[in-house]
This record gives structure tokens, sequence and C-alpha cells, in this order.
């Protein structure tokens, strides 16, 4: 890369600039990003500012000792985020690592509104290197090889005889943050809708049971029939939501309890017993006797098997077959050590390939319709999925339309 700063530079003048960082550090935070980071954003803004309009210093080019240009450089490539200094006619003249790794090689030179073809960007640019404002800020969508977020920060610098620089420009990747502010809105839209829906249901009936229905008894107890569904609907959401948010909470705790799975593979066959009688499914068990222990927190364990049978019984036909089977696993894939793993399959229709990847998403549904009437609320591989990562284990998912499917879950043998 060529050098970004000059060879008399010090970083003196930076020293002096720490307050004031202080202060632009609320600037640079205001739009989503958290503290350290704004901190972060506002010190390179200052970096770039303090040598730009203090280079020329006599006094502090006599009393200070000058930094090495190569070192100053490693410094400023080290910074994760793009840094840019640009001319009055906003050309690039100096740019960090990052930054040509961003922008290409051929951004040196070239004016950065060309190469930032986002509107509020180039307002930014324009209006600050024109000095119609002190700095700007905008947010920047770069689409290709793949879409990532970015907040642009730029500050003016004051005009200087040693220098031609007129701004800096940090670009500071959000693509995280705004996936993640992106997830928080959908799950709330998401629960909003599964919960307007069994609300709109009770509203309607009980205005029903007040008017037209009311001296009606058959209607009423069919109505009442209803509403209760749609109660023990909301309650097994919220019930479901609850439970997400206390294993979210805990998932970087690693169990330390010993599970005997043959044992909680029995349990819950006793209870779903019904539901599979009920719709004349066989069930093929293949759990050995001395199959190891996991270590893991057996509630847990027991709600991700439960919820894997309970969705084999659910999305299997009737008169059809549901295999359960254990094995040891020598080497675990995350531990390396031993583990075992359980499989539950079914013979149903199998899931399409485009909906896999997307199946432990929060209230993803390969057949929205049908999970609803079976009474599902679309949180249970979820929660299967982060109670499988707090255990240090592996979720796989093996189907194709017409073959069923087979959900495997790995857990670490039991060390104690």
């Amino acid at each position: 890369m060529r050098p970004i700063l000059p060879r008399n530079f010090t970083f003196a003048p930076l020293m002096a600039l720490i307050p004031g960082v202080l202060l632009l550090a609320a600037f640079a935070g205001g739009d989503g990003i958290d503290m350290h980071e704004g901190i972060l954003t506002a010190l390179v803004l200052a970096a770039g500012a303090a040598w730009a309009g203090m280079q020329d210093s006599r006094a502090y080019s006599q009393t200070i000792t000058r930094v090495d240009t190569t070192l100053a450089s490693v410094i400023l490539d080290a910074l994760p985020d793009a840094v840019v200094l640009l001319d009055g006619q906003r050309r690039v003249v100096a740019a960090n690592l990052a930054a040509t790794q961003l922008l290409g090689d051929g951004v040196h030179g070239r004016d950065l509104c060309m190469t930032l073809r986002h509107p509020d960007a180039q307002r930014a640019l324009k209006d600050t290197v024109a000095g119609a404002a002190a700095r700007g800020s905008a947010d920047v969508v770069f689409e290709a090889p793949v879409r990532r977020n970015f907040h642009l920060q730029v500050m003016a610098v004051p005009p200087g005889e040693a220098h031609s620089v007129r701004a800096v420009v940090a670009l500071h990747e959000v693509t995280d943050l705004k996936r993640a502010e992106d997830m928080r809105a959908d799950f709330v839209a998401n629960v909003s809708h599964e919960l307007r829906s069994p609300l709109s249901t009770l509203t309607g009936f009980i205005e029903t049971l007040q008017t037209a229905a009311r001296d009606d008894v058959e209607a009423r107890e069919r109505f009442l029939g209803v509403m209760h569904g749609e109660a023990a609907r909301m309650n097994r959401l919220i019930d479901d939501l609850l439970s997400l948010a206390r294993i979210e909470v805990n998932e970087h705790i690693r169990p330390t309890g010993r599970v005997d799975l043959g044992e909680v593979v029995s349990d819950v066959l006793d209870s779903v017993s019904l539901n599979r009688e009920h719709k004349g499914m066989a069930l093929k068990i293949s759990v050995p006797h001395d199959l190891p222990a996991i270590t893991g927190d057996r509630d847990q364990v027991r709600q991700v098997v439960q919820n894997l049978v309970d969705n084999a019984i659910k999305y299997g036909p009737e008169h059809s077959e549901i295999a359960i089977a254990a094995d040891l696993i020598v080497k675990h894939p995350e531990t390396r050590g031993p583990g075992v793993e359980i499989h539950v399959s079914n013979q149903g229709e199998g899931i399409a390939p485009q909906h896999l990847a997307r199946l432990t998403e929060r209230f993803y549904r390969v057949d929205k319709g049908r999970s609803r009437a079976m009474g599902g609320t679309g949180l249970g591989l979820a929660i299967v999925k982060h109670i499988v990562n707090r255990h240090r284990g592996r979720l796989l998912v093996h189907s194709q339309p017409g073959q069923g499917a087979r959900f495997t879950v790995q857990f670490p043998a039991w060390e104690g």
C-alpha cells in the first residue's frame, strides 16, 4: 500500500484530541453503532484530522519525535475500518489496507462519489468537502459479491498549506448489526402475527356468542371448543417463547450433568403413545442397552427428543412407521472425543432442499397452514438448535421429497 502518513507525522496531536474523541463518540455512535465502536470510529476520524490539520505545525515538528512512515502505515492498516483521505475534488489521496480491499486498488486518485454510488453518501461527501457541513454520515450497502452494510462517517479537515486533504472518511461495517436488527424486527412481527390470529378468532366467537348464538346450545358448545383450542395455541406459543428465551440466556453455559439417553427416549415414547396409536403408526426402536451416557441437561435433552418425535408423528402419514435409533460416535465433531447420536425418522412427504437450511429459523414453516392446523408454533426446531448448541452438539437433517425425513442430533459422551 502507498504510505498513508507523511514522514513528519507525529502522534502528539492525537493525544491532544482525546477529550474531543469522547465527544465525537456520541456522534459516531448515534446510528445503531455501539459505544466502543463509536469511539473507535471517532478516533479514526480524529487521526485523519490530526494528520491533515496539524502536520504543518512548526512547534510540533521542532519538539516532538517523528514517527516512521512505515510504522504509522502498519498501525492504520491494522484498523478494521476502511479509512480514506480526500482532496478538494473528493479524490482519494490515501487509503488504508481495509479501504483498498473494500473499494479496490483503483480507488486512488478517483472521485469517491463515483465509487460510492449511494445518494446519501454522495451528498454527505459533497457537502463536507465543499465546506457546507463539518461532518456527515450515511448508510451504504455493497451488493457484490455478498451483501454487506456499512456506516459511512465523513469529517471536514481545515485547509493547510502543507496538505491538500479536505476530508477524512471512515467506513465501519455493520452487517452483523443490521442482520440482528432485521431478525429482531421479524421476530416481533411474527410474534404479533401468531398472537393476532387466535385472538381474532376468540374475539369473533365471543361476539357471536353474545348475539346470534346466545340461545343456541349446540353452536355454543362448538364455539367454546374452538375457543379452547385457540387459547391452548396461544398458551403453547407463550411457553415456547419463554423456553427459547431461557435457553438463549444460558446458551453460553455448558451443562455438566450425566444423562441416560435411553431413559429419555423411553420417557418421551410413553408421553406420545396416545398420539402415535391414534394415527396407527408403527414404532421401530434401536437403542443399545449399553449406550454410554451423555453430558447434558436432562430436561433440555428430553425437550430435544420430544420435539423431534412429536414432529415425526405430526408429519408422518397414518399407518406409517417411525424409527428411533441411537449409536456410539467414536469421534464427536466438536469435542473430538467419544459421543452419542440419536436419529428420529418418519415416512412423510419429505422436505425440499430449499427449505432445509431454514428449518431452525424462528417461525419458519415449510407448510404454514398445515403446521398451524396441527398446533405447531414454528419455534420447535429453533429451540432444538439452541439446546444442541449449548450442549456442543450438532443437528443434521437428511430429507428428500417423497422419502421422509431423518433428524440426527450428536451429543458429547459423559466425561465424569
